[in-house]
This record gives C-alpha cells, sequence and structure tokens, in this order.
C-alpha cells in the first residue's frame, strides 16, 4: 500500500508538510565506572580449567582400520572437489549410497566463491559388538574463501572395502 500527498479533492488547500516534534531520551544506563585494574597476581594466576589434551582413545574402543582412514580422506576430497565442480560426479558413485551423491549434485548446484581445501580428517571405530571394526564415524573440517567449514559422516564394511553412508556438510 502507498501513501499519497496529493490532495484527493482538487478544491481542498494544499496539504503543508507534517511538523515533527522530538523529546529527549531518558537515558536509563548508570553513568560509566572504571573497572579496577587487575592485580598482577590476577594476571599471573593459572587458568581455572586447563586446556585440553587430546583425548586419548577409549581403552575398549580399537582403532580404525588404516583402510578406512585412507578411504575417509579420499572420499571427503573427492566430495568436496565434486561440489567445487572440479571432478565430474560419477567418480563419487561406487564410493558412496545413491542419496547421498544426489544431495551432493544438490549441493554442487549452489553458487561457489573460491576452491575449497580438506584440512583435517578424524575416523573413530564404531563399537558393533563383533570383534572387526565393520563401521567408522568420520569427523573433518576444510576451509572455503577463509571460514572453516565442517563435515561430518560415516563410513561402513561394503563388500570388501568401505562406503560412505552419512553425510553432514556445515
Amino acid at each position: 500500500m502507498t501513501a499519497s500527498r496529493i490532495p484527493s479533492d482538487p478544491a481542498s488547500p494544499p496539504v503543508s508538510s507534517p511538523v515533527w516534534k522530538t523529546s529527549p531520551v531518558i537515558d536509563y544506563e548508570p553513568a560509566p565506572q572504571p573497572c579496577p585494574t587487575p592485580s598482577s597476581a590476577a594476571l599471573h594466576r593459572p587458568s581455572p580449567r586447563a586446556l585440553r589434551a587430546h583425548r586419548p582413545p577409549h581403552p575398549h574402543e580399537p582403532p580404525p582400520p588404516r583402510s578406512a582412514v585412507v578411504f575417509a580422506e579420499t572420499a571427503l576430497r573427492q566430495v568436496i572437489e565434486v561440489i567445487d565442480r572440479r571432478r565430474p560426479v560419477a567418480q563419487l558413485r561406487p564410493l558412496m549410497t545413491p542419496v547421498l551423491v544426489e544431495c551432493v549434485i544438490a549441493r554442487a548446484a549452489a553458487p561457489r566463491t573460491g576452491s575449497a581445501t580438506l584440512r583435517r580428517v578424524r575416523v573413530r571405530s564404531v563399537d558393533t559388538g563383533g570383534g572387526e571394526v565393520t563401521a567408522a564415524e568420520v569427523f573433518a573440517s576444510f576451509s572455503r574463501s577463509g571460514r572453516v567449514h565442517a563435515v561430518a559422516g560415516r563410513i561402513d564394511r561394503h563388500r570388501d572395502s568401505w562406503r560412505l553412508v552419512a553425510l553432514q556438510i556445515g
């Protein structure tokens, strides 16, 4: 809906511009007070919580097989290259389920600025109850245009190799 300043009746006198009246806004905030300077003992005090060190694997959690780690790094690098349109999507078909391939294709349709670089990949075994590791969780980060993004997924044993069965790209 639009407003008009043209009078609807040509015989009526012209409308003058409105007169604006202002009043001061009451300041509800207290007056700023300077903070006291901290003592040197307070500045050199150890942090109340120590920095977290790298978490060692759980003693009952078997380490992921080397083949799972290599597969995860390769698959995620190829997914990022398909999203950046540097690699054809046909190369993803043997690595992941068809539903995930469609999701990656949809993600690749969005406009991109700059190319992505895989930064870090972590793989953690999933306890499936048996002695052999048949599934693993994958966590990774990649950077694009100065921003860092996260990727998470799951890989499962598929015949004699691995297959990406879940993927979340942030």
